[in-house]
């Protein structure tokens, strides 16, 4: 690919983006847009690769990069969240990104924090949105604002955000955006951990605590023929093994609603979970295809809202 060495256009203002993306000839291919936080990692090369793909060999891959203050609340890593943009604009080269959008707090917003913003919804309200209120809506909103200002035929989401995944399909198809949302499968690394920009934050000993998390979910995955409860259960017990490491939720649910798996109920659900490895927040799902759950107890038990320990989330 004739691009693949060459360093992407950066651009730093809106009206920079605006001259960008108008010499980007639809015709030659479709624009495909990567939105990002930066930090990239593997999980993020993949991403790349992905939208390089979908792009063909005279479309263009669009990388934006901004810290998003709105979908951080109080006492967050929205200040020392790690900021890498030399890093990230040689990774988006390497992999044929033709232009990176990264604009500082005042293009974004210039208007400071905007009155109108996106409400996510009940799906919002659950899970991460329950645990980190007000998460959704920010993220919505700039993800939004960055599908107007790029105008891609496609945008590209990795599937360990899964909830996040989820609410931007729904506000695609409710606000009747032109835009396709592929998805991503996550990213390991060798030692079974999700890629995460957060991961540089845990030392050795949290990463060896944060390893509980896919040890549960591959557990939760193994008990799949025997139906939601199972899977339930089988990453409780792996995640109550570790008590260094605390649990906000873990969930079977349905992967397009995030609403419950029905007793009883088979076919693809998503496992979910969330926790703390010392000061890190991890964030984790599985895809399981579920078989019929014949133990299920006449409809008394709703895996979406089992906590670590077989009760209800402590919220």
């Amino acid at each position: 690919m004739s691009d693949r060495a060459v360093s992407p256009h950066l651009a730093i203002t809106r009206a920079e983006l605006a001259a960008a993306r108008a010499a980007l000839d639809p015709r030659a291919g479709p624009v495909v847009l990567v939105p990002t936080m930066g930090a990239l990692h593997a999980g993020h090369e993949r991403l790349l690769h992905a939208a390089r793909t979908l792009a063909g060999p005279e479309g263009s891959v669009v990388v934006s990069i901004f810290v998003n203050p709105l979908q951080f609340g109080p006492g967050e890593d929205l200040d020392r969240y790690p900021r890498t943009l030399d890093e990230d604009l040689a990774m988006c080269a390497s992999a044929g990104a033709r232009l990176v959008f990264a604009p500082s707090l005042t293009e974004m917003y210039p208007g400071g924090k905007p009155d109108v913003t996106v409400d996510p919804g009940p799906v919002g309200q659950v899970f991460e949105g329950h645990f980190r209120p007000g998460f959704f809506g920010g993220v919505l909103t700039v993800v939004l604002k960055l599908l107007h200002l790029t105008r891609p035929a496609t945008a590209v989401f990795g599937q360990k955000d899964a909830q996040q995944l989820a609410l931007v399909r729904r506000m695609v198809a409710d606000m009747d955006l032109d835009v396709a949302i592929e998805s991503v499968p996550i990213v390991r690394d060798a030692d079974g951990l999700a890629t995460s920009s957060r991961n540089r934050y845990l030392s050795a000993a949290d990463r060896a605590v944060a390893l509980t998390m896919p040890r549960a979910l591959r557990a939760g995955e193994a008990r799949a023929a025997e139906g939601a409860a199972a899977v339930l259960a089988a990453a409780q017990e792996v995640l109550g093994g570790e008590p260094a490491l605390a649990v906000d939720y873990v969930a079977v649910v349905d992967a397009r609603t995030f609403g419950p798996v029905r007793p009883g109920e088979a076919g693809p659900a998503l496992l979910v979970a969330a926790a703390r490895a010392g000061g890190t927040r991890l964030i984790d799902n599985m895809p399981v295809l579920l078989a019929a759950d014949t133990a299920a107890e006449g409809g008394s038990h709703d895996p979406a809202t089992e906590g670590p320990a077989g009760h209800a989330a402590h919220h």
